[in-house]
């Protein structure tokens, strides 16, 4: 691979999805597009790239997107940020929005579907506190390909391995061959839609939670910043905001905090803590 090539197609990445791609991760440039070199016909890398050059053939230009910026998932992936959830987030909104009864969730980059399937398994499991509530899981991802498996719910018997708990592998799924599909009623508590991080956040509307994990450690600052400062507009003032473990706000844009006691989650500034200041209120 040539330097004129790597670099045009980290600048069309970066332009499409964000992603910045520095020189030492050249190597996923052929490991990830040779796939899609081969599905369109190509001879190899050389002729991709400069077929993308030439053409400007929007489906080429989304399976390059695609390709670059599709991530594995897990179930529980982490475990943390799901405790808090039952623990903490829940307990208070069961509290905090029982006037109107509805809960907005958005899980942002959702990949194969994993983390917002959890989530709905933990909802399922509090059923009966959520009788007569209205609640919304959005869970979105730039990629198509990747929400159509989502939407299908299918996972290998590797994929239920990783991280999901054996009791609610025989709850909430249903064996077919080497295969497991998660419940149908749980497949229904979730709207999969196509979106990309850089467009206007406001379209989606407001959410009382947001889960953003492992995303944006692959943009530059001030993308950062755009996607912090746009999640700020959109939550209440006591809505909560999970990052991945390794990633954080600071230095990076001042309307998140990080909740005292807790890690990559956050409240926004200057209420810091929601669950304290609804309390203190």
């Amino acid at each position: 691979m040539n330097v004129k090539d790597f670099e045009f197609i980290s600048q069309l990445l970066y332009k499409r999805s964000g992603l910045v791609l520095t020189q030492e991760k050249a190597y996923l440039l052929e490991s990830r597009l040779n796939p899609v070199a081969r599905k369109w016909e190509f001879k190899g890398f050389d002729e991709l790239v400069a077929a993308v050059r030439a053409s400007g053939n929007e489906k080429l230009l989304n399976d390059v997107t695609e390709a670059m910026t599709t991530n594995e998932s897990f179930f529980f992936r982490d475990q943390k940020p799901f405790t808090q959830f039952k623990e903490m987030i829940l307990p208070h909104l069961l509290q905090n929005r029982s006037s109107t009864k509805k809960i907005r969730i958005w899980s942002a980059a959702c990949s194969s579907g994993q983390e917002p399937y959890t989530l709905a398994m933990l909802l399922s499991e509090a059923k009966a506190q959520l009788a007569g509530w209205n609640v919304e899981i959005l869970a979105t991802d730039l990629s198509t390909e990747i929400l159509t498996k989502a939407k299908q719910g299918v996972y290998s018997q590797f994929e239920v391995q990783r991280g999901l708990p054996i009791s609610y592998l025989v709850k909430y799924f249903k064996q077919d061959g080497d295969k497991w599909q998660i419940d149908e009623k749980l497949r229904g508590m979730i709207n999969f839609r196509p979106f990309n991080l850089l467009s206007d956040l406001g379209a989606l509307g407001r959410f009382d939670v947001i889960y953003c994990r492992n995303v944006l450690i692959y943009f530059d600052q001030p993308t950062k910043a755009k996607v912090l400062d746009g999640m700020a507009k959109m939550m209440p003032e006591d809505g909560f905001l999970l990052l991945g473990g390794a990633e954080t706000v600071l230095g990076i844009s001042d309307s998140f905090k990080l909740i005292p006691g807790q890690r990559g989650i956050y409240g926004l500034t200057p209420q810091s803590d929601p669950i304290a200041a609804q309390k203190a209120s």
